[in-house]
């Protein structure tokens, strides 16, 4: 897959921008504040509809605007394929393909599927269990489009059942109870169905991710991924105690579930939430016989992240029809020193196309196939040579 053109419309700090992207590698030149990041967000935005950067989406619109547009014409195979998103401060954003209308900004998932690297993303490794699971749903999504919207009903359902729990607590009643139950089991249904893709994917994860470890860092210790669940564990107040979860069986999952629910529902209605179910699950990271978190270095750390964001490119390589993913470099090269740049670069020479974003010129890995653009104050011009 590459992307072929982009075009931005009152994003961030451009009014206006058009950019012919080539196969290959693409390579944004610029000083720190320049808008290279503002490019590459708007591609990831295509392609999973969450940007890189906190704020949400409403933060992308140019001050003073009401509405920013982007449009990307994506092409695989001999397809090509126009999205085009328009987000709006105070209406509701709008999508297309092909010109065409589609009934939500959802409808474009899929069409555009790209892998980032930046240097946060250290923090999948080392901070809370919520940029753990957000990795590994995006990549589902990324696999899965359809799963954008059973992650959606999930939080629906967690978020009328944590109502009803509070309510409950102070005002109990016969119906309450029933519409609980209610509540109980569209949280199992779509909470089975997002377990079991969480271990279906660390499980296909977890080779590639061993050997991309491997290649980049040099180390021969063994880099895992896997799935674990308060559902699977006796005990569902701690996430160390969780247990990993050992099958994509729906209706086993399901049962387990229901099981959990039945044994802590006095101590949900005492607390006023739901204390089991994917939004509490976790991914188990171990480098060699010690977890991730808490135990190695941030340089390790960062490693083991760009690890996974290459083994999730090689995972959608593999399984989506749509070929390579493109793959986003930004403002990593400062973060690797000169023999581990350069791994990284054999390992990404292969895909289709790569969009690199770098505020400095002395440390570039030499390449082959490469275009050059220079980003100076929301403008973009593409350099000879």
């Amino acid at each position: 897959m590459q992307i072929k053109h982009l075009n931005l419309v009152n994003f961030r700090n451009y009014e206006s921008v058009d950019i012919a992207f080539q196969p290959g590698v693409n390579l944004l030149l610029g000083g720190n504040g320049q808008g290279k990041t503002s490019i590459v967000e708007a591609i990831i935005y295509c392609s999973s509809l969450v940007g890189p950067r906190y704020g949400g989406y409403q933060s992308m619109i140019k001050l003073g605007n009401e509405k920013a547009l982007v449009r990307a014409l994506a092409r695989y195979l001999d397809k090509e394929f126009l999205v085009e998103l328009e987000l709006n401060q105070i209406d509701k954003n709008r999508a297309k393909v092909n010109k065409g209308d589609v009934p939500t900004p959802r409808s474009v998932l899929g069409y555009v599927k790209t892998i980032h690297f930046t240097p946060e993303d250290s923090r999948i490794v080392h901070d809370d269990p919520q940029d753990r699971r957000d990795f590994i749903d995006q990549l589902i999504i990324q696999l899965s489009p359809r799963f954008a919207a059973i992650f959606s009903d999930y939080e629906r359902a967690l978020k009328q059942r944590n109502s009803l729990l509070k309510n409950i607590r102070t005002l109990s009643s016969a119906s309450m109870i029933e519409t609980l139950e209610a509540w109980n089991q569209s949280l199992i249904g779509f909470g089975s169905q997002i377990i079991a893709k969480r271990y279906d994917v660390a499980t296909k994860l977890s080779p590639y991710l061993e050997a991309a470890y491997k290649k980049i860092s040099g180390d021969q210790r063994l880099a895992t991924i896997s799935s674990v669940s308060s559902i699977f564990s006796s005990e569902s107040e701690n996430s160390t105690d969780y247990a990993a979860v050992t099958t994509a069986d729906e209706k086993i999952i399901a049962e387990l579930f229901s099981r959990q629910l039945a044994q802590l529902q006095p101590r949900e209605l005492e607390r006023g939430y739901t204390l089991v179910g994917p939004h509490r699950d976790e991914l188990k990271l171990m480098l060699g016989e010690y977890p991730a978190k808490g135990f190695i270095s941030y340089g390790e750390a960062w490693l083991f992240a760009v690890s996974l964001k290459l083994a999730s490119a090689e995972l959608l390589r593999a399984e989506s029809q749509s070929g390579d993913p493109v793959l986003i470099l930004d403002d990593v090269f400062s973060s690797l020193d000169d023999d581990r740049l350069q791994r990284l670069m054999d390992l990404i020479s292969g895909y289709e196309q790569v969009i690199i974003t770098d505020a400095i010129r002395g440390k570039l890995p030499v390449f082959e196939n490469i275009t050059r653009f220079e980003i100076f104050d929301g403008k973009v011009r593409q350099l000879d040579g």
